[in-house]
């Protein structure tokens, strides 16, 4: 009997189809960033240098391991007053002895106007939540972003996203964000 010769399959087209469709998943998929929170960094301080900031210009806002919130370490506060308590801190309508120090500064488009020397310091602890510790950022900035708004209406009669570059800086000197963020803590007892 003769033996049939076997048949050999052409596997380099194989490779090809392979690589071809190696390079359409590359080029199709998209990858997603993460993109943090967005904030502008202060310039690093002198290691000499201790900031002293006033405690009347200070407001602490401290999360705790059960993601219990406090203000000035004492009080506690719930989710939803972060705003109004930061609105009222920021902008010291009353110069409240007990609320920030308010400056007087000249603010091109706006002349001389008060500003406010307030600092909020958010502090946290190490068990903390990320979903809580994200939520009251989200409150802090959006007070500031509120307060924002509520000049650029008061002077320029326009949306604060609407406003020209000028105009937008004259609005950020006068309501400046300043938002401190403290080493976080192993553990509160609270």
């Amino acid at each position: 009997m003769a033996k049939r010769a076997s048949q050999e399959i052409n596997a380099g087209s194989m490779a090809d189809i392979a690589f071809l469709l190696l390079i359409f998943f590359l080029v199709a998929t998209t990858m997603n960033v993460d993109s943090g929170i967005m904030r502008t960094l202060p310039p690093m301080a002198d290691e000499k240098s201790d900031a002293k900031v006033n405690k009347r210009n200070l407001m602490h806002v401290s999360i705790n391991q059960i993601d219990g919130l406090f203000l000035n370490l004492t009080d506690p506060l719930a989710l939803d007053q972060i705003v109004g308590k930061a609105k009222e801190f920021i902008l010291n309508e009353a110069n409240s002895p007990d609320l920030p120090e308010l400056v007087e500064v000249e603010i091109p488009l706006l002349g001389k106007v008060k500003v406010g020397k307030g600092v909020i310091s958010l502090q946290n602890t190490r068990q903390t939540s990320y979903a809580m510790y994200v939520q009251v950022q989200n409150e802090l900035t959006r007070a500031y972003n509120e307060l924002r708004e509520d000049a650029s209406q008061k002077y320029f009669y326009k949306r604060f996203e609407d406003l020209s570059e000028e105009q937008n800086q004259a609005i950020r000197d006068l309501i400046p964000m300043r938002i401190s963020e403290a080493e976080p803590v192993e553990t509160e007892t609270k």
